[in-house]
This record gives structure tokens, C-alpha cells and sequence, in this order.
């Protein structure tokens, strides 16, 4: 049976730095991209990237590679589990529930790219459609900083 993250818990300070320092920091890819958490909620997690040279997919037009799209889409859909397995488990000390994601892997991606990305920020959004026992569904949004939609994403995560 699956549960749904209640949308009134909120997370301890020791578990979000926990998980920034996990997500920001220790996975290098997320360094690389630039990809920073800008809001963590047990029910939607929100993220943003800055435009620079080593993104650029399309050198005439300074427009951000699809791979970056993809990539930010899939490494938000991962952080939307994450929030979503904590708030299944707050009886649980932040350490120990930092520890559940070490299985967490990517299943399945489907990226729809609806425009060319132009733009200096770019904000990410993902939110757990389904959390079961061994398998989350998510939904993500790749949109510019001022809310115009570039890319839609869904993602199944292994969490087992």
C-alpha cells in the first residue's frame, strides 16, 4: 500500500543541510551542471541552474543543451523521492533516513523539450506522483526564471 507524504510535515534543519550536502556537493554531476536546491517540501522540491559556457548546446543561439535539461529533470525527479521517502519516515532520525537513498537509481526518464532554452536562470520542479514499497513516479518541469515552460519530464525511480 502506498502512502502519500503527509503535506503538513516539515523537515528538521539537520536532515535539508543533510540532503543539500548529499545532493549539492557529493554528487559531482550536480557540481558540474551547477544545479542548487532552492525549496524543500515533503510534497514538491524545487531547483534552479544558472546559464553558463559549459551548457550551451547550440553555440549561435547560446541556448542550454538537452542533455542539461534531461539531466537536471532526472537528478530533481531524484530529489523529489528523497523528500518523499523522509516525510514517509520522520519517526526515524535525519541521518538514518539519509541513509535510505543509497538504492535510489533512475528506472525510466521521458523528457518532452517543448522550446529552445534561452535564458541566464533556469528553475527546475518535481513533485511524487506515486511512492510505492520499490518503485516512485514523478513528474518535472524545466521552466525559465520567468516561468515560461521549456521541457516536461516524468521519471520512475527504484527505491528498494
Amino acid at each position: 500500500m502506498s502512502k502519500t507524504p503527509p503535506a503538513a510535515a516539515e523537515f528538521e534543519p539537520e536532515f535539508v543541510a543533510g540532503l543539500k550536502q548529499m545532493f549539492e556537493e557529493k554528487i559531482v554531476f550536480n557540481q558540474v551542471l551547477g544545479l542548487k536546491i532552492t525549496s524543500l517540501k515533503p510534497e514538491r522540491v524545487r531547483g534552479a541552474v544558472e546559464m553558463k559556457h559549459e551548457l550551451i548546446g547550440h553555440y549561435a543561439h547560446q541556448r542550454i543543451h538537452g542533455g542539461v535539461i534531461s539531466a537536471c529533470l532526472d537528478a530533481m525527479g531524484g530529489l523529489a523521492v528523497m523528500a518523499a521517502i523522509g516525510a514517509r519516515h520522520m519517526d526515524e532520525p535525519p541521518e538514518q533516513r539519509l541513509y535510505r537513498f543509497m538504492k535510489l537509481g533512475t528506472i525510466d526518464l521521458r523528457v518532452d523539450y517543448l522550446r529552445p532554452g534561452v535564458g541566464e536562470r533556469f528553475e527546475i520542479h518535481a513533485e511524487v506522483l506515486r511512492l510505492g514499497s520499490r518503485v516512485a513516479s514523478t513528474r518535472m518541469e524545466f521552466t525559465g526564471a520567468e516561468g515560461k515552460l521549456f521541457a516536461v519530464g516524468s521519471g520512475a525511480y527504484i527505491i528498494s
